[in-house]
């Protein structure tokens, strides 16, 4: 509805007035009459307060009349329709003509109403309504996002304290590369595999305890380690197992000249390994070193193969001679390494370790420098076996002694004696023949001979290259086993 404002003037001729002031009343105007009075008949053309004067004397009707004759054509009164002759500017206020101009009277008039419409209905909305299905599932969510957030905010305060601390370490995770997932076929792979049949091997004798290495070889409890860590022992031995556990051993047999050794521990589950061909081995494979070295149990050390049959001759003062004709490899073998699998990559057993070159003086303690000996798996096991089965191993001979190094070009051992009905006899070899190589490994120190001839198992038929003279021949020998 509209909204009209009072004049903000006084009413037509009136002087100005100032809110708050008194009407001057010090003189008759010629032009404004005394209060309550309106001059003489006929001076004023306003009537008396409530009076309309004589017909036609004023264009202001009276409250609630629309008008006599001559009354305003365009104002309707209060009330109505807006008719001819009416008035909307009726109130009491505009009726008093002398009324306050200052004063902030608004007047106020009411809309027009169409016959037979209703107003619009408003809606109040603070009044409480029926709850809707949207506020019914908003209620449970809200509960549980408040519950979530005080779960998470006590867990962090309980983190804190415990000392969990709020700084987040490392960046945000990512795939692990290919080298580090761990494929069955990869070297960690391989030791996960392996290690569960490695155990460490203590042995009591006069001295003290020794210690060393050894792999299980049965599912009955066999085990393979060298002779030298078993040696001198009082006959007492313990095992203990890749998880910590322990259990006690018997010697089964020894052969101190192969330095390989057996014994047997009483456990049920025990994995036995899968062994390899060492001689299916080439320069370069890459290979696995376990054991215990310097009491370090489940250590894993990686290499390669570095050589193939490297002819040595070890043993301590006063004890046996030991020939190998070993697999030579740059893993890290220390002292306790002595007796573990040497493995391939593919997780088998192709060497017992057993000793390492140094280069610490007499009576010193040796550590790795990249030259460790492993004896061939095909000769560890043949030797095994025969301790299993008949509490020894036999050796293997060609029946033929040989001299130093002939100095002579083209190198070579030279035969010194030549056993009657032996291997060699057998073959035609005869003395003064020098033997140039066996199997194609050339010979140039005694030890290569009994070495790479101890490598074989009995009943082996090898190739002899040697010189008679100024001839170059081959001959087949049949190696046998020693008659001890």
């Amino acid at each position: 509805m509209p909204i009209v404002p009072a004049a903000g003037g006084p009413a037509p001729g009136h002087p100005p007035t100032t809110p708050g002031a008194a009407v001057p009343t010090v003189g008759p105007s010629p032009s404004w009459p005394a209060p309550g009075t309106y001059g003489p008949a006929g001076a004023s053309s306003w009537p008396a307060p409530g009076t309309y004067g004589p017909a036609g004397a004023s264009p202001w009707p009276a409250p609630g009349t629309s008008g006599s004759v001559g009354a305003s054509p365009s104002w309707p009164g209060p009330g109505t329709s807006g008719t001819v002759g009416a008035s909307p500017w009726w109130s009491d206020a505009l009726a008093d003509p002398w009324r306050d101009p200052a004063a902030p009277t608004a007047v106020v008039v009411p809309g027009v109403v169409a016959a037979g419409t209703e107003p619009e209905a408003v809606t109040d909305p603070d009044a409480p309504g029926r709850p809707t299905l949207r506020h019914l599932l908003l209620i449970p969510v809200l509960t549980a996002l408040l519950a979530g957030t005080l779960g998470g905010a006590l867990g962090y305060a309980f983190a804190v304290r415990g000392g969990a601390g709020g700084t987040v370490l490392g960046g945000a995770p990512a795939e692990a590369p290919a080298l580090a997932q761990r494929k069955p076929e990869s070297l960690a792979g391989v030791a996960e595999r392996v290690l569960p049949s490695v155990v460490t091997v203590r042995v009591s004798s006069l001295g003290g305890t020794s210690e060393g290495s050894g792999f299980i070889a049965t599912a009955d409890g066999h085990v393979i380690t060298n002779d030298h860590v078993v040696a001198g022992g009082t006959g007492k031995a313990s095992v203990v197992f890749n998880d910590g556990s322990t259990a006690p051993a018997t010697i089964v047999g020894q052969d101190p000249e192969s330095d390989i050794a057996v014994i047997k521990v009483s456990r049920p589950g025990l994995r036995a390994v899968e062994f390899g061909d060492s001689d299916a081995l080439a320069v370069g494979d890459p290979v696995l070193a376990m054991g215990s070295p310097l009491s370090l149990a489940n250590t894993v050390t990686a290499g390669i193969v570095s050589a193939l049959d490297r002819t040595m001759q070890a043993g301590e003062p006063g004890g046996p001679v030991r020939y190998y004709a070993a697999i030579q490899t740059d893993a890290a073998v220390n002292h306790g390494n002595s007796g573990g699998p040497l493995v391939d990559g593919a997780g088998r057993v192709v060497g017992v370790n057993s000793t390492i070159k140094s280069l610490v003086a007499e009576g010193q303690e040796a550590g790795n420098i990249g030259l460790a000996f492993a004896i061939p798996i095909n000769q560890a096991k043949r030797v095994t076996q025969d301790i299993i089965g008949t509490g020894k191993a036999r050796r293997t001979v060609i029946g033929a002694r040989v001299d130093g190094p002939t100095g002579a070009l083209g190198g070579g051992l030279r035969l010194a004696q030549v056993e009657p009905s032996g291997p060699a006899d057998g073959a035609g070899l005869k003395v003064g023949d020098v033997i140039l190589k066996i199997n194609g490994r050339p010979m140039t120190e005694p030890t290569d001979l009994t070495a790479l001839v101890r490598k074989y198992a009995p009943g082996s038929v090898v190739t002899v290259e040697f010189r008679r003279g100024s001839d170059r021949q081959n001959t087949s020998v049949t190696l046998a086993a020693d008659a001890k």
